[in-house]
């Protein structure tokens, strides 16, 4: 296995490169796509409300793959042209904030109520006490499901495959069909798969014992 590491480095550099570099993108904007829509779905107002719960209902149900290939073979049909890795992206990335929603929804919900009302009752207006107030409380609940939900996004990022995107599982059935050493390949990728989550993993339970001596 040493020997088909050093043989083919480049490749497996090139395609741990876009994996961590998607992964990140997709973990940026999905962050920021599912908290906005938490906050939508918890909005007094109506419209906002309906439209970010059909939003995460939709995203929540259609499998990532089904995504990933609209926006790679039936987008550019309409003129919108994106190449493996954007497509890759931009379906990670929508997939991933219905479920980011879903979790910074359960956590808004589960600050008392008093704490909306103590901010309103200062002056602050409804999205400045969401941000000053319930959303760092929130995050603090959520934060082991919120982790678990960027492990999963690393994983699914090896949907680039699909779409030659060049990315590491890409990689790996490229060394896989020109070696035949299949078994070989394959348990390397999922080596390095490993490499990236578990620090993630690590990090989160981390992060979440200092918060919880903090209280």
């Amino acid at each position: 296995m040493w020997q088909l590491l050093t043989d083919n480095i480049d490749l497996i550099l090139i395609g741990l490169r876009t994996t961590l570099l998607v992964s990140l993108i997709a973990l940026i904007g999905s962050l920021f796509i599912g908290t906005l829509m938490a906050i939508f779905q918890v909005s007094p107002i109506k419209i906002t409300n309906r439209l970010a719960t059909i939003y995460v209902e939709f995203f929540r149900n259609v499998p990532l793959l089904i995504i990933v290939m609209f926006f790679f073979v039936v987008a550019p049909i309409y003129g919108f042209k994106f190449d493996g890795f954007s497509a890759g992206a931009l379906g990670l990335t929508l997939y991933t904030s219905a479920f980011v929603a879903d979790t910074v929804r359960a956590g808004i919900k589960g600050i008392p109520k008093g704490q909306m009302e103590a901010g309103r009752s200062t002056g602050l207006g409804y999205l400045q006490t969401m941000w000053y107030i319930v959303l760092p409380q929130a995050f603090k609940i959520v934060l082991p499901p919120l982790g678990n939900q960027f492990i999963n996004l690393v994983k699914n990022s090896s949907v680039l495959a699909i779409v030659t995107g060049v990315d590491l599982m890409y990689q790996g059935d490229l060394i896989a069909s020109t070696t035949f050493q299949t078994i070989e390949t394959y348990t390397l990728i999922g080596l390095i798969y490993l490499c990236i989550t578990l620090p993630i993993s690590y990090l989160m339970k981390y992060i979440e014992t200092k918060l919880a001596l903090s209280n």
